[in-house]
């Protein structure tokens, strides 16, 4: 099939693309990597009346390391993420997760903050962006923070407004005597949509205390989201085997996945408790504490 019918920009800057917003509201679409949006109009599942490409607009496409913050830009693709050293450095979780995104096609196009805005509840980086208390900057008539934790409304659903788009990821660094992250996928075959993935992040003191626990899973619930219960249970605790399983088991609960082609229900709750463990055992492994 190919799309419906639509008009096309494409603004050379950031307000002039905020103006088409403004115009058109609910019927258009903004265009940065397209890996989504373009099979979704060939489909006839969205046809918006309206794409405002925004790859023309210089400027967007950046890592940005400033000490206690890393900002991403609206242009920076999946793959720029995969082969940045400044990923790679402070944010491990981010650097599992891109690997696993799709093929090589998709993650040469698509980018980091599409992905978020899209809002697919089965989407890799939503996780991460959850786990790390990323702060989004949406563009209107003015710039507007949203922190990531309010961000994802439910599938598809986000707090973007029609006539915002996103600009800017704001990561904070973690910091602690010593601090480890990871994210675990679980997909039936190379470069599907997850199972279940889940993002960790634990930052612990000189005696192993659990000073600051973050876990973000997806494809679990019809939207991503931070398992707050598992995270109370961990916090102020010394790691164990024990505790990490009854955190595993917290998350799960929190779950609310639907049964369908990936799986029934029951086993996507259990493969939460399962990959919750293994991905927090793989944070401890990387703070270097043991259990």
């Amino acid at each position: 099939m190919i799309p419906r019918k639509f008009e096309y920009f494409a603004p050379t800057t950031v307000s002039e693309a905020v103006s088409l917003l403004r115009k058109y509201r609910d019927s258009a679409k903004i265009l940065s990597g397209g890996m989504s949006l373009i099979p979704m109009m060939k489909l006839r599942v969205l046809s918006p009346q309206v794409i405002i490409d925004i790859n023309n607009i210089k400027g967007l496409n950046y890592i940005k390391d400033g000490g206690k913050t890393v900002r991403i830009g609206a242009l920076v693709r999946h793959a720029d993420i995969e082969h940045s050293p400044i990923i790679k450095e402070k944010f491990p979780m981010m650097a599992d997760a891109a690997p696993h995104i799709a093929d090589m096609q998709v993650r040469n196009l698509g980018t980091f903050l599409g992905a978020l805005a899209h809002a697919d509840p089965a989407a890799d980086w939503p996780a991460s962006a959850l786990a790390l208390d990323a702060e989004l900057v949406a563009q209107g008539t003015a710039k507007r923070v949203i922190k990531a934790t309010k961000f994802f409304k439910g599938p598809f659903e986000t707090a973007l407004k029609p006539t915002e788009m996103l600009v800017e990821a704001v990561l904070p660094v973690p910091r602690g005597e010593k601090v480890g992250q990871a994210y675990l996928k679980f997909e039936r075959k190379a470069g599907d949509y997850a199972i279940v993935g889940v993002a960790s992040l634990l930052t612990l003191n000189r005696e192993n205390v659990i000073q600051k626990a973050a876990i973000a899973l997806t494809a679990v619930n019809p939207f991503p989201f931070r398992a707050t219960d598992a995270e109370e249970l961990l916090v102020g605790q010394k790691p164990s085997k024990d505790l990490i399983e009854q955190a595993a088991k917290a998350a799960a609960a929190m779950a609310d996945p639907s049964s369908d082609l990936r799986g029934s229900a029951e086993y996507k709750r259990e493969m939460a408790k399962v990959f919750t463990r293994r991905s927090l055992n793989r944070a401890l492994e990387r703070a270097g504490v043991a259990v």
